[in-house]
């Protein structure tokens, strides 16, 4: 049985009785016709579009961020971060287009993520180790230390030794 969906579709589908295996495969075909594009989100940092952002002087861009790193910017960079940069954009440079590019090491968790870094692959330092994080548009503004946690978070609940007289069954690895 064939039925036709709602206007706005425009497009037939069959009903629970699939008996009709040459209209199945119609149904797919024209499926496959409509199947809309990706878009992807538009992203936005305080009303500004990304390409906009990217255009911004850096006065310009410290009047988009917050009290605190309004602040940070008016008390200057200082070299370690304007060299962590200057590494970002060597890094970028020699990447091959579509690839992302070679990752830098830093201990700078203070560092405030600007458009610039947008695409770069950091590794930040926890007190262990290094950990890979990519620079997304959303990131803008924020420290790199919130991309890094520096402890392993509990996991409460779980039986432990001394905990109860049962917990003394559970093998040790």
């Amino acid at each position: 049985m064939l039925r036709v969906c709602n206007k706005r579709d425009e497009v037939p589908y069959l009903s629970s009785h699939a008996s009709f295996p040459n209209v199945a495969t119609k149904h797919h075909a024209i499926m496959s016709d409509v199947k809309k594009k990706r878009t992807f989100r538009k992203y936005y940092y305080r009303g500004i579009d990304l390409d906009a952002l990217l255009d911004l002087s850096s006065e310009e861009l410290v009047q988009q961020l917050t009290c605190r790193k309004r602040r940070r910017f008016a008390r200057g960079l200082r070299r370690k971060h304007t060299n962590l940069l200057k590494k970002l954009r060597k890094a970028k440079k020699e990447a091959t287009p579509g690839e992302k590019p070679e990752t830098v090491k830093t201990h700078l968790r203070d560092m405030i993520i600007v458009p610039e870094m947008i695409g770069s692959v950091v590794g930040v330092y926890n007190g262990k180790h290094f950990t890979q994080v990519e620079i997304k548009p959303d990131m803008t503004g924020m420290y790199l230390a919130e991309f890094s946690i520096t402890y392993k978070p509990t996991r409460h609940g779980r039986p432990g030794i001394g905990s109860t007289t049962t917990s003394r069954f559970i093998p040790l690895h």
